[in-house]
Order: structure tokens, then sequence, then C-alpha cells
């Protein structure tokens, strides 16, 4: 089993910056091959933001937030960040970490343990 807790999330004006992180814990986190972040505004479906490998750290991001969130891990730590600057009112939504043993892919199937979320509110 892992367990992932998310933190980080809040209330912000449009550009503006938050930082999410993700601690991961669990007896079989060791088989864990990749990480990523989500979110779900109401009324949508919850939808791949970034993606990383546990690994080497190769990077996947959404067309909509390319340039602007970057996606860190720290080993170490077991924790995965996801650093977003130049907020804007349409990436209002719960952001969920997620984690994998298999492929690392963008679609929530191929996620195997799921953190409680985090609400991200940005005001216009």
């Amino acid at each position: 089993q892992v367990q992932l807790v998310e933190s980080g999330g809040g209330l912000v004006q449009a550009g503006e910056s938050l930082r999410l992180s993700c601690v991961a814990s669990g007896g079989t986190f060791s088989r864990v091959t990749g990480m990523a972040w989500f979110r779900q505004a109401p009324g949508t479906e919850r939808e791949a933001v970034a993606t990383i490998t546990w690994i080497r750290g190769s990077a996947f991001y959404a067309d909509s937030v390319k340039g602007r969130f970057t996606i860190s891990r720290d080993n170490a730590k077991n924790t995965v960040y996801l650093q977003m600057n130049s907020l804007q009112p349409e990436d209002t939504a719960v952001y969920y970490c997620a984690a994998t043993y298999g492929n690392v892919w963008s679609v929530k199937e191929a996620y195997d343990y799921w953190g409680q979320g985090t609400q991200v509110t940005v005001s216009s």
C-alpha cells in the first residue's frame, strides 16, 4: 500500500504562485515507477496536469500548463512537488497527487494510488 498526502493549496489572485507538495509513504512505495498531479474542476473530468518518472525524473506537462507549472521530486523525501506560476482562474480545481506501479501515462486509469486532494482557487 502507498499513502499520499497533499498540501499547499489555497486561494490566490491571478498571476500569483503556489507550490503543492505530496508526501508518499507505505511499504510498497519502492515499487512506484512514477507520480503525477491531476486536477478536477466541478462538472469536469479529472485531467492530468503533469507526470514524472521516479528514477529518471522525466516530466510530461499538459499543454494548458506548459511554461507555467513545474513538477519535481525529492527521492530522499518520497515527495513530489508542483510549482505553479502565473496562475489563472481556469486553474481553479481540486488537485490530486497519484502514484503508479506501471507506465507513467497521463490518464487516471494508469494510477494505483491517490491522495485526498487539495483545493486551489484563483481569483481574477
